[in-house]
């Protein structure tokens, strides 16, 4: 068989995208990639200009959240380059299947001090699973699907790959490389899940802690299997909603993160056994939660990274959707499968209960301006169906929405846990549409964070992207504000102006609505969903019961 002729490499680059499955690309031109720009144009590939190459790798990792296939993000040499390394570093600690491609100077050049040379690979390496400088045109192809094998492998993550300038524009001969097939993993050995069946069934007070892994679809639909056999208590990292039905939902004790004082913790402090299921540390830190070194049984694709307080006593290592099957089939055979919950874990999920109804019940909901954010969270659950994305930033408000709003479909909410990156939420949605077009995006940030990717509203307006970004204004890096009130007993560094985001909004062509009170947010938040296009909607909130928010919970208040 004769080996393809390409005209120049960046041909080759595309058409090995192109048999990756590749859809679209997000990034920004510059003269070290426009070849590979160029070749876009004669593919079936979407390019996808945004203002921000972080946004490109954003989007890109929304992608490949949502498909377990790596999304693909572009960049130019030097600060193109340097751009992508927030985003980057997010989808790696994150989880998302991301391949990232950058120019660079001319071989000749590298090691010059000339325009825009930079050693990306040296910056890349340590937030990424695999990272390489193309050296040779005859590598093009064997090094782009070792780095999609290695983005979309295990626990997913990054890949990154710089191109240099002469050998994206140079003829070459070479084939196309794709894996003929993806390693598929086999579940765990069978005596770990007999022993694991053991273990559970000794237990008195077990506790499945769910992570990120766990909200994969396939594997969300084992979880529930096994949840209607064997019906144990269930916590989640924010990462992992959406992994749970919503008949499990008396069984579970709600998302832990951040602070330490939720009910789930409580349970976990209780805990004899715990079974992790597709977690990682980077999601809540093992110190966090096991203080009283319970059994732990660790459940993933991968080994589990040892720490003082997380060293489990058995590991299920291999496909978690098998796994988690043949621990359903065991409990399936035992003549008694039931669970025996202590009386402590009992009451705990029956406060938890209590603490729902009275969330629902209570008149919470206050009037006037600005407004509390239980009732901007009472609103919005209203209007979170199957059909809808939601895509959550990183500031106070993140964390009300965490623990107060509930979904019941497997990566319906995205969230940042890992680096808790602020700005990705536009993005995020953005990238979103592309793989649920027929869904209504909402994406909610706080004013400071929607500040830092804002102006991707433009390529969300270019692209008539069906997106509602809901902003909690308070003028203020709040987060941040609190924390530092709690510490210090002042706040430093955390102010800013003002912003019109209604006419902002309205300045690149989407719609723009703003509520002045609480008895305006259902009418408004309604005309808001209606708009079939981009719309933001503005909302004064009122933080000052975050400090509860770092209070040990006291089930008889609200929060």
């Amino acid at each position: 068989m004769n080996t393809p002729h390409w005209k120049c490499g960046a041909d080759l680059v595309v058409k090995q995208l192109e048999q990756h499955g590749i859809k679209q690309v997000f990034g920004i031109p510059g003269a070290k990639i426009d070849r590979v720009f160029d070749s876009l144009v004669d593919s079936s590939i979407e390019t996808v200009v945004v203002r921000h190459e972080a946004n490109a790798a954003f989007m890109a990792a929304a992608v490949g959240r949502l498909t377990g296939k790596a999304g693909v993000a572009i960049a130019t040499s030097g600060p193109g380059c340097s751009n992508l390394a927030t985003g980057i570093a997010t989808a790696t600690s994150e989880g998302d299947p991301l391949v990232a491609l950058g120019g660079s100077v001319k071989s000749a050049d590298r090691l010059k001090l000339v325009h825009q040379s930079m050693d990306t690979v040296t910056m890349f390496n340590p937030i990424t699973k695999f990272c390489a400088e193309i050296d040779s045109s005859k590598s093009i192809s064997e090094t782009m699907a070792n780095a999609f094998r290695h983005a979309e492998s295990g626990r997913p993550g990054s890949a990154f790959l710089t191109f240099p300038m002469d050998i994206l524009n140079s003829a070459v001969d070479s084939p196309i490389l794709v894996p003929k097939s993806k390693s598929n993993l086999g579940g765990a050995n069978n005596d770990a899940v007999k022993e694991a069946v053991k273990l559970l069934l000794a237990a008195k007070s077990p506790v499945i802690l769910l992570g990120l892994q766990a909200s994969f679809p396939d594997n969300a639909l084992a979880l529930q299997s096994l949840l209607d056999i064997c019906p144990l208590p269930i916590v989640g990292t924010y990462q992992s909603a959406g992994a749970i039905a919503q008949r499990h939902f008396p069984l579970f004790a709600g998302r832990i993160g951040l602070f330490n004082n939720q009910p789930g913790d409580e349970l976990l402090s209780h805990a004899d056994l715990v079974i992790t299921l597709g977690y990682s540390p980077i999601e809540y830190e093992p110190s966090l939660w096991n203080h009283n070194n319970a059994n732990i049984i660790h459940i993933d694709e991968i080994p589990a990274e040892i720490d003082l307080a997380y060293c489990p006593d058995l590991e299920l290592t291999g496909n978690i959707k098998l796994t988690i099957d043949n621990l359903t089939q065991h409990f399936a055979k035992q003549s008694i499968s039931q669970i025996t919950l202590s009386n402590n874990t009992h009451q705990v999920l029956e406060k938890i209960r209590h603490q729902r109804e009275t969330l629902q019940q209570n008149s919470y909901f206050r009037q006037g301006s600005p407004i509390h954010p239980l009732t901007i969270i009472h609103e919005m659950q209203n209007i979170i169906n199957n059909d809808v994305t939601l895509c959550i930033d990183m500031g106070s408000f993140h964390i009300w929405l965490a623990r107060y709003l509930y979904s019941f479909r497997a990566r319906q909410m995205l969230i940042s846990n890992g680096q808790q990156t602020m700005g990705v939420a536009l993005p995020w949605g953005i990238g979103a549409s592309f793989v649920r077009p027929s869904d209504k995006i909402i994406s909610v940030s706080g004013d400071g964070g929607f500040m830092q990717s804002s102006m991707e509203l433009e390529t969300a307006v270019r692209l008539n992207t069906n997106i509602l970004h809901i902003i909690w204004v308070d003028n203020a890096y709040n987060m941040v504000e609190m924390q530092e009130q709690e510490k210090y007993g002042r706040y430093s560094g955390v102010k800013f102006g003002a912003i019109d985001f209604k006419r902002y909004a309205e300045s690149f062509g989407a719609k723009g609505f703003f509520v002045d009170c609480a008895s305006q947010l259902r009418t408004v938040l309604h005309e808001a969903m209606a708009v079939d296009g981009p719309a933001v909607l503005a909302i004064p909130v009122d933080y000052r019961d975050n400090a509860k928010l770092m209070e040990h919970i006291d089930y008889n208040l609200i929060i």
